[in-house]
């Protein structure tokens, strides 16, 4: 009788899969990282950044475009932006702008960035930086500071009525500006429209009573995102179509506008059962954009999107050891960890985000099905929202023999939620973080970017260091 941990995951999925296979000695292998040697290594709790996988991601979605925009006879150009917000690591944004991308920022902060990497040469002012979030004061300012200083891709996108008087006073000459659509959001959500944006029916009024007439400002992108994302259901396309309505419209009474910014949404791998067909979809887009423009008799917009899960989640994971199993009744058994979720994984506790999980080791012994549970005295600390019906299996847990987890394909969104290097939910510290990387040689290496906080950063941080 096959009752394997290994033999579970085979009958369940297809296994193995190109980013995860196994070692000779049954333990887990991750884009061909022995992750065994990096427990060795390191020890846990662990996290880790696989650079590469950044790339690859970049450079699949460009190619899908392309070949979208080939078969579909498309006049527009593609562009690939990075929004920062997924994060904001520096050795993330090396890595992505290695690509020839564009960048979208959120905050005032971001412009920062932008500017530190202009100073070191990694962008230049050919490339696009499109400025969305509500925008006062400071924001408002380095938008400014960046135009005046030569950036002429920088495109705020305007998200509400007044931003076009306030970048007025601050930027000297002629610039670029998009404006959001104001969405509608799905059924389900407690609200019917997007706080982000300018609402359908109200843009063309708007372009027409306060652009149109404003010689500083020319109008580029027509800038459209859903929360959801970007899926192949009714509501999706209905947005879509929706949007398209009012580029065409917008596009006939305004000649400057010449691009259609799709925004982010496209999902990444949260199961060993994970299936998406990118191809379709973009290739579903495009086609969808030509034809409502045709109709319309307007010219197709170049095409931009702004990815930022999809760019980074898939490098990111996490290791972590299960210290103890608690039996609490006939029924449920608690593996604890030795960190918190809540601390490390923030989106399993705030929005019960699914990652993918899978045992580092012990893949040759029987399985169970448990509950795994943080160290913190938070009743929400504990993860239960995994591939199988909602339960979690793992290998049999031994006292003598560790078992270590992965939590994989993290790597957009954790760290910023989670406060990376600040005060901590009852003071479990941030794990130790590495960075993986390829040589010339293309042979893994690994480099430590951050310890494991310490009590004397928590004490310095909350003042008892005076």
């Amino acid at each position: 009788m096959k009752n394997r941990y290994k033999d579970l995951i085979e009958q369940t999925f297809d296994f193995p899969q190109d980013e995860f296979n196994l070692t000779s000695n049954e333990t887990l292998k991750f884009h061909e990282i022995d992750l065994m040697g990096l427990v060795t290594q390191y020890g846990t709790p662990l996290k880790f950044s696989y650079l590469p996988k950044i790339s690859d991601n970049i450079n699949r979605a460009k190619a899908w475009f392309s070949k979208a925009l080939i078969e579909n006879g498309y006049q527009g150009n593609y562009n690939y932006c990075y929004c920062t917000k997924s994060s904001h690591f520096s050795h993330v944004l090396d890595e992505v702008l290695k690509n020839d991308v564009h960048l979208e920022t959120s905050s005032a902060f971001d412009i920062d960035i932008v500017q530190n990497l202009k100073k070191k040469g990694k962008i230049s002012a050919d490339t696009f930086i499109l400025c969305n979030g509500f925008k006062r004061d400071i924001y408002v300012e380095n938008i400014a500071t960046l135009i005046n200083e030569g950036q002429k891709n920088c495109i705020p996108i305007i998200d509400n009525y007044q931003e076009i008087s306030l970048l007025n006073e601050q930027i000297n000459g002629n610039y670029k500006i998009g404006i959001r659509i104001a969405s509608e959001e799905e059924p389900k959500f407690e609200f019917y429209t997007s706080r982000l944006g300018i609402g359908y029916k109200n843009i063309v009024p708007f372009y027409e009573n306060t652009i149109k007439e404003d010689q500083k400002v020319e109008l580029k992108m027509l800038h459209f995102f859903i929360n959801t994302g970007i899926k192949d259901n009714a509501y999706y396309w209905n947005e879509l179509h929706k949007c398209l309505k009012v580029y065409t419209d917008l596009k006939k009474v305004c000649p400057t506008l010449d691009s259609l910014n799709i925004g982010g949404g496209f999902p990444i791998k949260n199961s060993l059962g994970f299936d998406y067909d990118y191809q379709y979809m973009i290739s579903e887009i495009i086609a969808q954009i030509k034809t409502v423009c045709n109709e319309a008799g307007v010219a197709v917009p170049h095409i931009f999107t702004e990815f930022g899960s999809y760019t980074v989640g898939e490098s990111g994971g996490a290791i972590y050891e299960v210290l103890y199993q608690k039996q609490q009744n006939d029924r449920e058994k608690w593996n604890m960890i030795n960190s918190s979720f809540i601390t490390t994984l923030p989106d399993t506790w705030a929005i019960n985000k699914r990652f993918v999980m899978l045992p580092i080791n012990n893949w040759d012994k029987k399985y169970e099905r448990v509950l795994l549970g943080g160290l913190t005295c938070d009743s929400d600390d504990y993860y239960n929202s995994e591939q199988h019906s909602n339960a979690i299996y793992l290998p049999n847990f031994e006292e003598n023999k560790p078992l270590y987890i992965g939590f994989f394909n993290t790597g957009a969104y954790q760290e910023s939620i989670g406060g990376f290097g600040g005060i901590q939910h009852c003071l479990i510290p941030n794990p130790k973080h590495i960075l993986i990387q390829k040589d010339e040689n293309n042979k893994i290496t690994t480099k430590l970017f951050s310890e494991q906080q310490t009590a004397e950063n928590f004490l310095e941080k909350l003042g008892y260091n005076d």
